[in-house]
Parts: C-alpha cells; sequence; structure tokens
C-alpha cells in the first residue's frame, strides 16, 4: 500500500469519526422517545400501550383501549386531570369496559417544545384517583420517555407491573412522580360530606 492511498483511508477513518460524533452529540446521544418507536399518530400509542401489556406479569382487567378527544376538556381532565389538552398531539387511555374497577393507563405524546417531564408532574399531582365514586386507585406512576409522557394508577401490583413494563420498553425515563393514595377502600361519609362542601 503506498502513502498516498494511507493517507486517503487515514482521512475518511477520520472523517466517518467525526460524522458518528456529531450525529451523536446533536442527538443528546439517544434517540427522541428513548427505545419507543417514532409516534405520529393515536394508533402509534395505542401500539405502545399493546407492548407495555405484553410486558406485565400480573393479571390485569378486561381493558379497552381508546384514543382520547382532545377538543373535549371534561373527557381530557377526566383521563389525565389537566384542564385541556393543549399541550398534547395524541392521547389515549386503556381503562376497562366496567367502571367499578380502578385502572387507568394514560400514554400522550406532547407537542413539540412542551415539556413532557413537568407535564407527568402536573398529571400526576391533578388526575383525580378517585374518579370511580366506589373505588379508588392506591397507587399512581408518572413520567415520560422523551416526548411521550405516561400516568397509571391502580392497586400497588399492578400499578407497579404495568410502570416496570413501560420503564422496560423505553429504556430511559425522565423524573418519576409516585403517589400512594391508600388502601383502595371506599370513602367515609365523612369524607364525601367534607367534598361536597369544599
Amino acid at each position: 500500500m503506498n502513502k498516498t492511498t494511507k493517507i486517503t483511508i487515514t482521512v475518511v477513518a477520520i472523517i466517518a469519526v467525526i460524522v458518528v460524533v456529531a450525529v451523536i452529540l446533536v442527538n443528546g446521544g439517544k434517540s427522541k422517545n428513548s427505545n419507543l418507536t417514532e409516534v405520529s399518530s393515536a394508533d402509534d400509542l395505542i401500539n405502545v400501550v399493546k407492548k407495555v401489556y405484553d410486558g406485565v406479569k400480573v393479571d390485569l382487567y378486561n381493558v379497552e383501549n381508546r384514543e382520547i378527544d382532545l377538543s373535549d376538556a371534561n373527557m381530557v381532565k377526566s383521563y389525565t386531570g389537566l384542564e385541556n389538552g393543549e399541550n398534547f398531539e395524541y392521547a389515549v387511555v386503556s381503562e376497562p369496559m366496567i367502571n367499578a374497577q380502578a385502572y387507568s393507563l394514560v400514554i400522550a405524546k406532547v407537542k413539540d417544545g412542551v415539556n413532557a417531564n413537568q407535564v407527568a408532574k402536573e398529571m400526576s399531582e391533578k388526575v383525580d384517583t378517585r374518579k370511580w365514586i366506589c373505588v379508588m386507585a392506591e397507587q399512581l406512576y408518572a413520567t415520560n420517555s422523551g416526548d411521550i409522557v405516561f400516568l397509571v394508577m391502580t392497586d400497588e401490583e399492578k400499578a407497579n407491573g404495568v410502570f416496570e413494563s413501560f420503564k422496560s420498553l423505553a429504556g430511559k425515563t425522565g423524573e418519576v412522580y409516585e403517589k400512594i393514595t391508600g388502601d383502595g377502600e371506599l370513602p367515609t361519609d365523612t369524607d364525601r360530606i367534607i367534598d361536597i362542601v369544599e
């Protein structure tokens, strides 16, 4: 191998290394949604829900996965605790078809420029863990992975299983927000009276 060929190979190798390093730096060392596939529709989010369930080792209720109508403020508030869906591109919910079971999983994609972890924090603080009236969720987890926001609330075993499956699927998550609300028992009549008065 002559000297000119060696120099050419060296230059090409250096350029290749520079390009790889530049790509890593531009992407922050990770894809936009960590290990999650690129999400460009509500159907893609429903597929994420199904993949989360594939990794769960606990029995789940007979759930239905559906898109949240982001133009319906009451629906958005019921599922996320937020006043409206202005920060979301798409959002889906997975809940039992029979509403006497305290289980809700919400996965949403935020719009460009929206802080997904801040949205997860707000959802964890504002969502109603007693929205089913006769039952309540005893454990809640909320976090994000890239621009995907995740929230699950139900009993402790199922919440842990679903949350661990999401973390495994995502590969990397933001800060985790956890809420323990009790043992899932009904609120007392006194609690209900206080809620009504307040």
